[in-house]
């Protein structure tokens, strides 16, 4: 029985439906497309056209790291010229795993039979063959493209003749003072279900704030509860971005009969993500990105996210981020975000890692029975597979930056506080916020053709206006 009889079936009565409905738990999973990343998969090769964050630099020990990514099985490591090297984990001569390779002044030595290659891949000696042996000359050990920034190694795993620059948004630099401080937390699943999860943003005012099962403790649950505003159910709109290149979503909140919070997050295709503010509003009347994430498959059934936490005075003036909180496999904020819990503590207190990775591994979409609070999601989807499949015309903003000689690219993700009264009814209401957010994204985006020092300026110039109109 297909899906299309077994709702019918089930339509005739709905109640105690589960004989006719049990088949449909083990359906074949859709959107293979996007949700399958091994080599030569359209998503696969996609991904590798972007950099890939790939591990934290303080895994580079005096050891090599095993690291496998997008299905490929890696050794991360630091010579001791302090120089990144990603390479095929297997040794090009008889196949021992670098993970046991000894770490050199320059590059990496074999435990097996001493082959020595550099960072690039370069066999630089094997010492059993004879002096003039042509080895060095035929056989390379695979690499790939590595470096670091701000606690994360990096690595470009696609076509060389298509490596790009690393993009640098303004919120990697602004304001002064900036800490990017990175994490990483691993997810038994799919990599699109974590993705997707930042985009949904209706369910922080719901997983995230009512429910907690009673009886849990008051510290308990202050750790996974959002705070300052999020609890309200928000106005959410979705817009594609930079030629479907990616997309943004605005969510306006009303604060008090005075004041209108809007947070703009934004999504960069094929799996970068930056949030505002994670645990309260922020209190400024305009704030940028706190947090930069990228979803990284390890393969169809696992996947890691790797991030930075932003620190500075205008996203967290109070200071509740705790940086030793933020490394391996563990992020500050929210309780439930990681899978080192007790099952009975997940059960009573379910975060962002028991909704996500309780879908299945690979999550099935054709179960799903979507509503208008999903539109996100499978825009994001549409947006996936046009641009797996090459329709999507390049990111016009990132090729501007390029041309320009590694420019900072503006980002959309941000906060502003309006001071808009609340008007009589809620219709009204929702229509003055959800207007108010609209425009603030137009703000945003003037920003595309402005330098660095000019766009925090020409923001906060035009909010006064919005205000003044509204």
């Amino acid at each position: 029985m297909g899906k299309s009889e077994a709702l019918a079936a089930a339509g005739q009565g709905m109640a105690y439906s589960g004989y006719q409905l049990r088949d449909l738990q083990n359906a074949a999973p859709t959107n293979l497309e996007i949700l399958r990343t091994g080599p030569g998969t359209p998503m696969g090769e996609y991904m590798r056209r972007y950099w890939q964050p790939v591990c934290l630099s303080q895994e580079l020990t005096d050891v090599p790291k095993a690291i496998r990514i997008l299905h490929e099985d890696l050794v991360a490591f630091r010579d001791r010229e302090g120089n990144v090297g990603v390479l095929h984990r297997k040794c090009a001569h008889r196949g021992a795993s670098l993970e046991f390779g000894i770490v050199q002044e320059r590059g990496i030595r074999c435990c097996y039979h001493g082959w020595h290659f550099d960072v690039d891949g370069k066999l630089l000696e094997a010492p059993a063959e004879p002096p003039d042996t042509k080895l060095k000359e035929t056989v390379c050990q695979g690499a790939y493209p590595a470096f670091e920034r701000d606690g994360l190694v990096f690595a470009y795993m696609g076509p060389a003749d298509r490596r790009p620059e690393f993009p640098v948004f303004d919120g990697y630099v602004l304001p002064k003072g900036t800490r990017l401080i990175p994490f990483s937390n691993v997810f038994d699943c799919n990599w699109l279900q974590v993705y997707e999860n930042q985009i949904d943003h209706y369910h922080t005012a719901l997983l995230h704030n009512n429910m907690t099962v009673a009886g849990v403790d008051s510290k308990l649950a202050d750790g996974v509860t959002l705070q300052g505003g999020f609890g309200e159910m928000p106005i959410i709109d979705w817009h594609p971005t930079n030629d479907n290149n990616g997309m943004i979503f605005t969510a306006g909140r009303r604060l008090s009969d005075d004041e209108v919070w809007i947070r703009i997050s934004q999504m960069g295709l094929p799996n970068w993500m930056q949030n505002a503010a994670i645990v309260a509003a922020a209190p400024q009347r305009h704030s940028g990105p706190a947090m930069s994430r990228w979803q990284v498959p390890v393969d169809d059934e696992h996947s890691i996210a790797f991030g930075w936490r932003h620190f500075n005075d205008e996203v967290d003036p109070e200071h509740r981020g705790k940086v030793d909180e933020c490394g391996v496999d563990k992020i500050d904020f929210l309780i439930g975000q990681t899978r080192h819990r007790p099952y009975e503590e997940k059960q009573r207190v379910p975060g962002d890692y028991e909704a996500i990775v309780s879908q299945g591994p690979i999550a099935i979409h054709g179960l799903e029975h979507p509503g208008r609070s999903d539109v996100g999601v499978y825009m994001c989807r549409s947006l996936l597979r046009d641009a797996a499949a090459g329709k999507a015309p390049p990111d016009p903003v990132r090729v501007k930056a390029e041309v320009g000689g590694g420019q900072t690219l503006p980002r959309y993700t941000s906060d502003s506080r309006l001071r808009i009264r609340r008007r009589t009814s809620r219709e009204a209401d929702s229509d003055v916020i959800r207007k108010a957010a609209h425009q603030v994204f137009a703000i945003m985006k003037e920003c595309d053709e402005l330098p660095l020092e000019q766009r925090k300026p020409h923001i906060l110039r035009r909010l006064d206006e919005i205000e003044a109109s509204l």
